[in-house]
């Protein structure tokens, strides 16, 4: 067998295989002598039909079935012969040549890129260092309020915070459009959920007032029927009510499962939580910082066919969020939009295995055990969710892969600068936004 190798644009591979005629013929005929045993033809007894009548008969069948089998066993003995790893399917193309001489193929496909994992003592880790603030507990105490807010209806004109009940039809050139007309919407103002200078147009209007927006969608509108297009809206005020907070006291404490102990014992649950999910955020900082900095300095060519395959899962799982979240009719987004975060993954993960197999790592089963008791301990029944784990290997075998990439995270650490950076609970939760 004769195979031959050419090197196209970036990773991309045209192997040659020429199988000699000697080895089709030979597989050939040990098929038709096998069929000649025991074929079934008119004029003869069965398995006794002469082998060139055998031939004329079953030949094209066999040649056919012995190419396919052929090409599947010789493109695999090509590849380890030349030490090549597809990173896809091939395209297949035929050689046309005399049977006689036997048959070949070309193949066409990527191979997966080399990765030699590069110096990483210049790179720099700033890990973000800060403490729970009574303000951060103050802040937080009032999102519990709001969580918990009554309305009271008002008869002054509408303020930014209040909520009012309102009546609208849209329209575009004097014609009402799709999904642009509603009654009895509850919107708070100033929560920017409608598009620019609908809520600001509300401000100052009184219950059963009624009063017209001329307003433009904008230019990134999700709808492209809308984007760009100047509308009219006509609204009429329902009602129109001021937010009502909860007073912070005994009873506020209780809402939120502090039997005991009042404000104060509310005040340090709220710390304690803010105090893990400061460790949460600070953790995912610096997981991040390393998985950017494995890339960059470790920086290779990804396979095509790896960064579109990944690219349309990413596209399902988004369509998928969507249609979960309520989003109605025909879904589409352009594949497009995924392929620079498809091509980041695929890049990542295969970076991430070169380190992982560099350095021998095996997954740490302490690890898992103790991520899957964390995410149990939310659970009223902790020790049902641990055991549903470990009974369920797709669920356990997520975990193990998160642990594997926190001793990948452990290692770039090791090898990188690590730098303090001071800062803020609100400064990491407003840049996670």
């Amino acid at each position: 067998m004769q195979v031959s190798i050419e090197s196209s644009e970036g990773l991309e591979r045209r192997m040659t295989v020429e199988v000699p005629a000697e080895r089709v013929n030979e597989e050939v005929e040990k098929r038709l002598k096998k069929i000649a045993r025991t074929a079934r033809l008119d004029g003869f007894r069965p398995g006794k039909a002469p082998l060139s009548v055998i031939r004329r008969r079953y030949a094209g069948e066999v040649n056919q079935e012995v190419f396919g089998e052929l090409l599947q066993t010789s493109y695999f003995e090509a590849l380890k012969q030349e030490d090549l790893e597809p990173a896809g399917e091939p395209k297949i193309e035929r050689m046309d040549k005399d049977p006689a001489e036997g048959f070949g193929y070309t193949a066409t496909f990527e191979v997966m890129p080399a990765v030699t994992l590069k110096d990483m003592s210049e790179a720099t880790i700033k890990r973000p260092v800060a403490e729970i603030s009574d303000e951060d507990v103050d802040n937080m105490i009032e999102n519990l309020r709001k969580q918990r807010v009554e309305w009271e209806e008002v008869e002054r004109g509408a303020a930014n915070d209040d909520r009012v009940i309102i009546n609208f039809k849209g329209s575009i050139d004097g014609e009402l459009f799709e999904g642009g007309s509603a009654d009895d919407v509850p919107l708070v103002l100033g929560s920017a959920r409608m598009i620019e200078g609908f809520e600001e147009g509300l401000i100052g209007a009184k219950a059963g007032e009624k009063l017209t927006l001329d307003l433009t969608f904008p230019e990134d509108y999700q709808s492209e029927a809308l984007a760009g297009k100047p509308a009219t809206f006509e609204i009429e005020l329902v009602t129109v009510s001021a937010p009502k907070l909860p007073e912070v006291d005994e009873e506020f404490a209780k809402l939120f499962g502090t039997s005991e102990g009042g404000v104060e014992a509310l005040r340090k649950d709220v710390s304690t939580n803010l105090e893990r999910e400061l460790e949460r955020r600070v953790h995912a900082k610096v997981k991040d910082q390393a998985m950017k900095a494995l890339l960059e300095v470790n920086a290779i060519e990804v396979p095509k066919v790896l960064t579109e395959q990944e690219a349309r899962e990413l596209k399902q799982k988004a369509l998928a969020n969507l249609t979960q979240a309520g989003q109605q009719g025909d879904l589409d987004l352009p594949q497009e939009l995924f392929l620079e975060e498809a091509e980041r993954r695929v890049a990542l993960g295969l970076v991430i295995g070169e380190v992982v197999r560099g350095n021998n790592m095996e997954i740490d089963g302490d690890r898992v055990r103790k991520k899957v008791e964390q995410f149990a301990a939310d659970y009223e029944s902790p020790d049902e969710v641990v055991n549903w784990y470990y009974n369920n290997k797709e669920q356990l075998s997520q975990i193990e892969n998160l642990v594997l990439e926190e001793q990948v995270v452990d290692w770039v650490l090791e090898q990188a600068k690590i730098e303090e950076d001071k800062t803020s609970f609100s400064a990491l939760a407003e840049a996670a936004q």
